[in-house]
C-alpha cells in the first residue's frame, strides 16, 4: 500500500521542473507510506511512490521499471490474486524477482496492454507510463477502494492518490467548479469523475483512462449489475467458500492484522471468518465509543468480542475532538467530505496503527446485500405514491409533527425524509431521501435542483443498490475509510468487496436481499453458522456521530463562524441562509445536523484552500 503521483510529459519538456513538482506532490503523500519513498524518470518528468509495506516487506520498492521496454509502473493497493498471476506470467516467460504482490503488474501490462486491470483482484489504483506509445494509463479497482486524481494540460499529465497532491501544485491553474460544489452539497461527496476543480478528474471505479498526445480515452471495464447468473451458485455453502476465500486473501499479509468491530452483523461476520481462516494468528478488534448512549457501540462490540474470542480496544470521541480532527483531515486529503464518521474513523485508525498495520472492515455489505432501511422505503414508495393526496397530506402532517430527537437515526427522522421525497419517483426519490440537504433547503442556499435523473430501467431495488454502490459507497464511505486509515499509514480492507463476493451478491434475487421489512435476508440467514442470533438480529445502527446535540451546544459558536464565512458566498452559497438553518436547528424546529455539517466541512476546506492557493482561488473573507 502506498501513495502514488507523477508529473509526466508526453513530449520533450522541462524535466527538472516536472521532477521537482512530482517530488513535492510525493512529499504531500508521505503519510500514506512511511516505509520507502522513490521517484523514477518517466518521459520528461517523473513518477513517484511512497510505500506502506504490507506484503513482501523486503522486496517491493516502487516505482517498478521494466529495463527492456522502459515501462514504469506505480501502484497504490494490494493484489489479492498475485500468486495465481505470478504463476501464469512466469509460465509465459516473465521474470518477477520482487516478492511483493504488486510486482506482477508490469509483466501483466506487457502481456495484456490496457486490459491488464481486468485480470487484477484487489484494491488498487495504478499508473503506467509506456514510452513506446507514448502514453499514460491510469486504472482504478472495481469498487473504488483506492483513489486516483489526474489533470491533463497540453502534453503534460499530473496525477496523485490524494487531491492535496495536485491542489498544492502552484504550476496548475485551478478554478473551483460551481457545478461540482452543487453536487457535493447534494451528496456530501464528489462523484467521479467530478472533483471540486475544473479540469481535474478522478478515475471512476472500474475504469481505465488512457492518455496519449491529443486525446484522453476512458473505458469502464466493470459495472455492478444485479442479474441471475447460471454460472454462480447462490447457496449458503457456496457463499461460505467465496467469503472465506476473500477473507483469507486479504489477511494473507506480512504484518499484524485487526478488525474494526461495531458489534453489528457485517463487522462481526468479518471477524468470525477471520478467526476461522487464521486460527493461530493474533487478531485484535477496535471500536468507537461515545458518551451519548444512543450512539455508543461499546456494549454491542463487547458482546461480539466476547462471543468471537478476540481482544478489543475502544476509543471515545467527544465534541472537543471535532474541530481539530476535521481541519487535519481536510488539510491532509485536500478535499471536503461531509460524512461526520470521518472523524471517529480517523481517531480509531490512529489508535489501531499502534498495534496493527492492516484492518479489515465491513464496508460494502449493505450496498450489495440490501442492508439499508432506505431500500425498504424504495420498495414502499410506489404504494405510498398511489395514495390519495388528502391521505398523504394527513400522513405528512402527522410525520412532520413528530418531535425532534437527538438520538441516533430515529424512525421519526427516516419518516420525515421519506415524505419529503413524495414529489419524486424512482431513483430520483431515493437520491432525495438519502441526500445531505433537503431540496427546499438547497434552494434557500442558492444550490440548483438535482438534474433530471432517469430510473435506469429494471427493478427499483436493483437500481438504487447500484447507484449506492457506485456513488455513496465508492466516493463516500470508501473515501472516508481510505483517507482516515492512510492518513496514519493504516491499510483498511473490505472482504465484502472481493470480486467473487461481488459476483455472488449480484446474482442474488431481490427477495434474498430485501423482503417486506427485513433487510439482508440472505446474509442474515448465512450468518447463523458463525454468529449468535443476538448479533444477527440487532437493529442496524451504522457509525454515526451525535452532531445534532453538539451543534446546539459545544460546537455552536465555531459552527456559526464557519457558516458566516464570505468564502461560501464566493462559491455561490448564501451564508445568511446557512446561519438561518443553524438557528432553526438550535431552536429544535427541525434536525438539520447533516445539512449544517455539509456546509461546515466545505467552509473548512475553502479556508484551507485559500491558505495553500491564495485568495484568487476562492476570494477573500
Amino acid at each position: 500500500m502506498c501513495g502514488i503521483c507523477g508529473v509526466v510529459g508526453l513530449a520533450p519538456g522541462p524535466f527538472e521542473a516536472r521532477r521537482e513538482r512530482a517530488a513535492a506532490s510525493l512529499h504531500r503523500l508521505r503519510h500514506r507510506g512511511p516505509d520507502e519513498t522513490h521517484l523514477a524518470p518517466a518521459g520528461s518528468g517523473a513518477i513517484g511512490a511512497t510505500r506502506l509495506a504490507i506484503r513482501g516487506l523486503h522486496s517491493g520498492s516502487q516505482p517498478f521499471v521494466d529495463e527492456r521496454t522502459g515501462v514504469v509502473v506505480a501502484c497504490n493497493g494490494e493484489i489479492d490474486n498475485h500468486r495465481e498471476l505470478r504463476h501464469w506470467l512466469t509460465g509465459r516467460g516473465h521474470s518477477i524477482p520482487q516478492e511483493t504482490d504488486v510486482a506482477v503488474i508490469p509483466a501483466l501490462y506487457l502481456e495484456e496492454g490496457d486490459a491488464f486491470a481486468e485480470r487484477l483482484i484487489g484494491a488498487f489504483a495504478v499508473a503506467v507510463w509506456d514510452p513506446r506509445a507514448p502514453r499514460i494509463v491510469l486504472a482504478r479497482d472495481r469498487a473504488g477502494e483506492k483513489p486516483l486524481f489526474y489533470v491533463v494540460r497540453g502534453d503534460e499529465v499530473a496525477f496523485a492518490s490524494e487531491l492535496a497532491g495536485l491542489a498544492t501544485d502552484a504550476d496548475l491553474d485551478l478554478r473551483i467548479d460551481p457545478g461540482a460544489i452543487a453536487g457535493y452539497m447534494r451528496r456530501g461527496c464528489f462523484v467521479a469523475p467530478q472533483t471540486p476543480f475544473v479540469g481535474v478528474s478522478r478515475v471512476r471505479p472500474g475504469e481505465v483512462v488512457t492518455i496519449e498526445p491529443g486525446r484522453v480515452v476512458t473505458r469502464k471495464y466493470w459495472n455492478l449489475r444485479f442479474a441471475a447468473d447460471p454460472a454462480v451458485e447462490t447457496s449458503e455453502e457456496a457463499f461460505d467458500r467465496v467469503f472465506t476465500t476473500a477473507v483469507a486473501r486479504q489477511s494473507d499479509v506480512s504484518v499484524p492484522c485487526g478488525v474494526f468491530l461495531s458489534g453489528g452483523l457485517d463487522s462481526s461476520l468479518v471477524t468470525a471468518v477471520a478467526r476461522k481462516v487464521q486460527p493461530l494468528r493474533p487478531l485484535r478488534a477496535f471500536t468507537i465509543r461515545f458518551a451519548e448512549q444512543s450512539y455508543d457501540e461499546g456494549g454491542a462490540a463487547a458482546e461480539a468480542a466476547k462471543a468471537l474470542d478476540v481482544p478489543w480496544t475502544s476509543v471515545e470521541v467527544g465534541s472537543a475532538d471535532v474541530r481539530r480532527e476535521i481541519e487535519l483531515l481536510v488539510s491532509v486529503s485536500g478535499e471536503p467530505l461531509a460524512d461526520p464518521a470521518w472523524i471517529p474513523a480517523s481517531m480509531l485508525s490512529r489508535r489501531a496503527v499502534e498495534d496493527v498495520r492492516l484492518v479489515m472492515v465491513g464496508e460494502g455489505a449493505d450496498e450489495l446485500f440490501g442492508g439499508y432501511p432506505t431500500y425498504i422505503g424504495a420498495l414502499l414508495a410506489s404504494r405510498y405514491g398511489r395514495l390519495p393526496g388528502a391521505i398523504k397530506s394527513l400522513i405528512a402532517s402527522a410525520v412532520n409533527g413528530l418531535p425532534v430527537s437527538d438520538k441516533k437515526i430515529t424512525v421519526s427522522y427516516l419518516l420525515k425524509r421519506f415524505v419529503e421525497g413524495d414529489a419524486y419517483s424512482g431513483l430520483a426519490r431515493h437520491l432525495v431521501w438519502t441526500s445531505q440537504i433537503a431540496p427546499h433547503l438547497l434552494r434557500s442556499l442558492g444550490v440548483p435542483p438535482e438534474p433530471a435523473i432517469g430510473d435506469g430501467g429494471g427493478d427499483i431495488l436493483d437500481v438504487v443498490q447500484c447507484s449506492d454502490f457506485e456513488t455513496t459507497l465508492a466516493e463516500g464511505l470508501l473515501t472516508k475509510a481510505d483517507r482516515a486509515g492512510m492518513g496514519c499509514a493504516l491499510e483498511l480492507r473490505a472482504p465484502f468487496l472481493d470480486l467473487d463476493v461481488l459476483r455472488f451478491a449480484s446474482a442474488l434475487p431481490a427477495t434474498d436481499r430485501v423482503r417486506g421489512f427485513t433487510t439482508k435476508v440472505f446474509l442474515k440467514r448465512f450468518a447463523r453458522r458463525y454468529l449468535p442470533v443476538s448479533l444477527i438480529e440487532r437493529r442496524k445502527r451504522g457509525l454515526s456521530v451525535p452532531l445534532a446535540s453538539w451543534l446546539r451546544g459545544p460546537l455552536y459558536d465555531w459552527t456559526r463562524e464557519r457558516l458566516a464565512s464570505s468564502r461560501l458566498e464566493a462559491v455561490g452559497l448564501d451564508s445568511r441562509a446557512a446561519v438561518a438553518i443553524l438557528d432553526e436547528h438550535r431552536a429544535r424546529k427541525a434536525d438539520r445536523a447533516r445539512a449544517i455539517w455539509t456546509i461546515v466541512v466545505l467552509s473548512v476546506w475553502l479556508e484551507w484552500l485559500a491558505g495553500v492557493r491564495g485568495k484568487s482561488v476562492v476570494g477573500g473573507q
